[in-house]
């Protein structure tokens, strides 16, 4: 199994698309994830705004980085968001997303990694965890999914 880590390209939105429609749902996302056209998708993620990890010419996951807000004193973080199609998990493609997004971390001069996972992802916490984040904090029932209360959990990762 050959695996490339790259930015996405224009050539990339359509699997992308197909890629957001089957990972996110109730368990791993608050709001549904739906794009009505490649040029939605293009706006909101242009080329190179993700790193995707390609498996036998077939897009098998992605990470969306950028910073948490338009501030300058804020700009030292990377926030995360990361996807794997769930036939390609357990095979290192996350690891492998990760690795690339610190990498281009240190190249940008950022210090610190941030994500926001739900309590109720459990696979995705061991995974972060096992990357070394740590929570950093919890927002207690911040979202109602269907007809339970959720948390939201804040990790991180420094950079060094």
């Amino acid at each position: 199994m050959e695996i490339t880590i790259r930015f996405s390209e224009e050539k990339d939105f359509e699997k992308l698309i197909e890629l957001d429609h089957r990972v996110w749902d109730a368990a791993t996302t608050p709001a549904d994830i739906v794009w009505s056209s490649i040029d939605e998708f293009r706006e909101r993620n242009p080329e190179g705004s993700q790193i995707v990890a390609i498996v036998n010419g077939d897009v098998a996951g992605y990470l969306g980085y950028h910073a948490p807000t338009p501030l300058k004193t804020n700009q030292h973080v990377m926030e995360i968001d990361i996807a794997v199609d769930k036939m390609y998990q357990g095979m290192g493609i996350g690891k492998k997303l990760l690795d690339k997004a610190i990498e281009l971390g240190k190249e940008r001069g950022n210090t610190k990694v941030s994500l926001r996972v739900l309590s109720t992802n459990k696979g995705a916490l061991v995974f972060y965890k096992k990357c070394g984040f740590i929570e950093q904090g919890r927002l207690i029932k911040e979202f109602y999914i269907d007809g339970n209360y959720v948390d939201d959990v804040l990790m991180y990762r420094l950079i060094e």
